[in-house]
């Protein structure tokens, strides 16, 4: 019986790399090789080991072809299990779970990525996610959660500030609710610090307003100020291009900047949350 091929893991980096990246050019930054190795490695995957054509040649955007499709699945597996393997048998203190609090403000804006790079870093750690207000966040027992990213008020923080932020007045673009009297406000639930401020800064101005929806859920704001039913205030990085800010030239007075930190449970300490704290402080920085 012929003995079969064995497919080096190089091969198989390489090769999800270019379906990754979208060409061998990206890819061959990614594996930190030249494009002529990436292509003879993929010549060597193709030739001597699958004996199959892996991308449909000639085709813009690159394209797999049914053997491709097929490899790529079991490529990522083995990859996954070769470093799960290494992660318990090189670092054993980096397997276990980690416990996270986050507004649902940020999950979609700068979780993402920062989880990703993570899981690709330790595989092996499980990460449970708690969403939450900042507000609420604030007050959980001590030691329930092991790292908690909330919005401080300037002169307030606690912990490690990842970004300091405009808080913005915002309308969806095509609409016209901050023409109306009163203008009608979708905030967060109180206790807020930006419902306060909105709050404040139109009785100052003298501008009428009423509170037509209130909602703890970011996600429940833009769909309103989406539809045009209501003015919002929230951080300048959670607007979405679908939305216009407004200023003192629309009636909507300045608002007070904020802080998002990165705070840390004293009594819960290891090198898996050291790690993510690494990561979120990286993430943060980048986007």
């Amino acid at each position: 019986m012929a003995t079969l091929p064995t497919i080096d893991h190089e091969l198989l980096r390489t090769f999800v790399a270019i379906v990754d990246q979208g060409g061998f050019t990206r890819a061959a930054q990614t594996v930190n090789r030249t494009q002529s190795a990436v292509s003879m490695q993929i010549k060597r995957l193709e030739e001597d080991v699958i004996q199959r054509p892996l991308f449909v040649r000639q085709s813009k955007p690159l394209q797999l072809t049914s053997e491709g499709h097929t490899l790529l699945g079991y490529a990522r597996k083995i990859l996954s299990l070769q470093g799960e393997a290494l992660t318990l048998l090189r670092q054993p203190d980096m397997v276990g779970r980690v416990r996270l609090g986050v507004p649902d403000d940020y999950v979609m804006r700068f979780l993402p990525g920062i989880l990703k790079t993570f899981s690709q870093t330790w595989p092996l750690v499980d990460v449970d996610v708690h969403c939450a207000p900042s507000s609420v966040l604030s007050q959980q027992p001590q030691g329930s959660l092991d790292l908690i990213i909330m919005t401080r008020e300037i002169g307030d923080e606690i912990g490690t500030i990842l970004r300091r932020e405009s808080t913005v007045w915002v309308s969806a673009e095509s609409h016209s609710a901050h023409l109306q009297t009163p203008v009608p406000l979708a905030l967060f639930e109180a206790p807020c610090f930006c419902r306060r401020h909105a709050c404040n800064a139109l009785d100052r101005a003298g501008r009428a307003y009423r509170v037509a929806y209130s909602s703890p859920s970011l996600a429940t704001l833009q769909a309103v100020v989406g539809a045009g039913l209501a003015v919002s205030a929230w951080m300048r990085s959670l607007v979405t291009a679908d939305m216009q800010i407004l200023g003192e030239k629309e009636g909507f007075p300045a608002l007070p900047e904020a802080s998002i930190v990165l705070q840390r449970t004293p009594s819960t300490q290891s090198p898996i949350i050291d790690s993510l704290a690494e990561h979120i402080v990286e993430g943060f920085r980048l986007q």
